[in-house]
């Protein structure tokens, strides 16, 4: 283990019940359901577009809901009808795009995106941002200590079923649709179909556990330390999470790679992103060997190369997080993890699931939650390289979005299921 991994451990819409008009562009379709709504539209690749809608959820700064669509269009402002359709939850550090869309991110990446490849399948891909991705580094967070998985599960609602209002119209569809979430967006999926599931098919969960397995005692008890210190931190007025460390990995991985790190000198900045990425379970360890990207280890365990994801697309993903995150809401995840929260249990999920797992991440230690729901249809596939002896340098959680062969090794197989549901 090198010497910097020691250092690191130190509104609601509802769907028409009338006979459905002839389609309508989507600006239009948008100003009919609701206003005001700020709508913009920008190119992704070939014929697929990204909307963005946003709107008000109330009278605090960040009461906002803002939901994405990512389509194929007919012409400008008209998307090709389509009769699948998903809305996915980013996980921590990020929003939407990021996560889903990478290449539309600041700084941009050369990963082409989980969204724009459902689209290009047919599947209409939607997705909502939580409240704490919306202030600026500067800008207002005084309502960022109510932002908890209630907050976010009332957005998600409401995003959803602004969703299934615009495909009524724009695809002739209302149906419900499927909900999906990477890492944490997958926790907060899981715990909408437990206590609302309105407006939802089936769920899709990428690399995450809800209920711990009895076997994993230990990252139970991490789970309920994590969550008293972060209560403890709420008590004193903490309430912002914040991403500063991930942006200036990131950025400095990006314009000085080969500089001493002000974050861990005497290591390189590139330094630094490799072992944050390759050995997270330094400072997360969610499982024993839990790391974001797939690493290259040489003789002495250190992190030399990245395997999976190419250094510019993890860089670029560290370097684009939000500023801001809740601390509510980390505490009421670890919380759930905890078994101390006082919400809906697995056995409320009645709907198909798909479970999407990483083996250098939370892989097979989320196939236990999988088994706890009363579903009778539900499918598990755990990508990885290697046998179980070198998980430390198998497919990594953010490998499942930003991987060079994830388009093969993940993307294709719950884009099936996604045709089947």
């Amino acid at each position: 283990m090198s010497r910097l991994g020691l250092a690191l451990m130190g509104f609601i819409v509802c769907a028409p019940a009338f006979a459905l008009p002839p389609p309508l562009t989507e600006a239009e379709q948008l100003r009919s359901v609701t206003s005001p709504v700020t709508v913009t539209r920008e190119h992704v690749s070939a014929d697929i577009y990204h909307y963005q809608f946003e709107f008000r959820a109330g009278s605090t700064p960040n009461a906002r809901i803002r939901v994405h669509r990512i389509v194929r269009e007919i012409s400008p402002w008209r998307p090709r009808p389509t009769s699948r359709a998903v809305m996915l939850l980013h996980g921590d550090f990020a929003n939407f795009v990021t996560n889903f869309v990478p290449a539309l991110g600041h700084p941009a990446s050369p990963s082409p995106g989980l969204a724009p490849y459902l689209v290009s399948r047919g599947i209409d891909t939607w997705g909502v941002d939580r409240r704490w991705t919306l202030p600026t580094a500067d800008g207002d967070v005084s309502d960022l200590g109510g932002m908890g998985i209630d907050q976010a599960l009332g957005d998600t609602a409401a995003a959803l079923a602004f969703a299934r209002a615009t495909r009524a119209v724009t695809d002739l569809d209302p149906g419900r649709i499927v909900l999906g979430g990477f890492s944490h967006g997958a926790q907060l999926t899981y715990a909408y179909a437990a206590a609302d599931g309105r407006h939802i098919s089936a769920i899709a969960a990428l690399d995450i556990y809800y209920d711990i397995a009895p076997e994993d005692a230990d990252l139970r008890a991490l789970a309920c330390a994590n969550a008293a210190a972060e209560r403890d931190a709420l008590a004193q007025d903490v309430t912002d999470s914040d991403n500063s460390f991930f942006i200036a990995a990131g950025e400095l991985a990006r314009s000085a790679p080969d500089e001493t790190s002000p974050l861990f000198p005497p290591y390189t900045n590139r330094g630094v992103l490799l072992t944050l990425s390759g050995m997270t379970y330094l400072f997360a360890p969610y499982t024993p060997l839990y790391h974001l990207s797939a690493p290259v280890l040489d003789t002495e365990g250190n992190v030399t190369a990245l395997r999976e994801s190419s250094e510019d697309s993890v860089s670029a993903w560290f370097a684009s997080a939000t500023p801001h995150q809740s601390m509510r809401e980390a505490a009421e995840f670890d919380e759930i993890w905890c078994g101390t929260a006082q919400r809906p249990g697995l056995a409320n999920i009645r709907v198909p699931l798909f479970y999407l797992g990483a083996a250098g991440a939370f892989g097979e230690h989320g196939l236990y939650s999988t088994t706890r729901v009363s579903s009778a249809d539900v499918t598990a596939h755990v990508v990885r390289r290697f046998g179980p002896e070198r998980a430390a340098e198998d497919f990594g959680h953010g490998d499942l979005l930003y991987a060079a062969d994830a388009p093969t090794l993940a993307w294709k197989p719950l884009a099936a299921w996604l045709l089947r549901h």
